[in-house]
């Protein structure tokens, strides 16, 4: 017997019906993209500082919240943690560009991450994308690919290559998104 399923039966009404917010991230992912990779020194540095500035206030805050709860279990550990947030926020801060460095290890530790993952989800949704699934799974290989790019680079491209390879996965994030969201509308 062959299963044929009609096309409102493949798309959960979950997705169907909110195909515009997978357009509308869509597109905002595709223009942050566009704008790191036309200045991806800034958009580095701008990830680094931005990092920094949460590090320092999630920091302080975790410090003045222990220091007025200093009877509570755990306060050293928790004191310790503040004190490592503040300092790994001073360090992006003051040295963005050292910052910077550091930040695209983690970023290729993310893409590796999350293209394993987009890969998984891609292959988890083949049913109900038969026709478009193959480009949410090669946004996946593109992440890896460019976790590898940045590993082979280091650390000279650090600086730009943060920008650019953010750049990138947005612009490939987004259009999957988008992609998605009109297989969605049509189906």
């Amino acid at each position: 017997m062959v299963d044929v399923h009609p096309a409102s039966v493949l798309w959960p009404e979950s997705i169907k019906g909110h195909w515009k917010l997978f357009l509308v991230e869509g597109i905002v992912l595709v223009v942050l993209g566009i704008g790191a990779m036309l200045i991806p020194v800034v958009a580095s540095l701008a990830v680094a500082i931005f990092l920094g500035w949460l590090f320092l206030v999630g920091g302080i805050v975790g410090a003045i919240t222990t220091l007025m709860g200093r009877h509570v279990p755990g306060f050293w550990w928790s004191l310790i943690s503040a004190a490592i947030t503040i300092v790994a926020g001073l360090y992006l801060v003051g040295w963005p560009f050292a910052g910077a460095v550091s930040l695209t290890v983690v970023l290729a530790a993310y893409l590796v991450a999350e293209g394993i993952a987009s890969m998984l989800f891609a292959y988890e949704h083949r049913r109900q994308l038969p026709a478009r699934w193959g480009w949410l799974f090669f946004n996946g290989v593109i992440d890896l690919f460019l976790a590898g790019i940045i590993i082979w680079l280091l650390p000279f491209a650090a600086v730009w290559g943060l920008g650019i390879i953010i750049g990138i996965d947005f612009i490939f994030g987004g259009a999957s998104l988008i992609g998605m969201a009109f297989a969605a509308r049509d189906a």
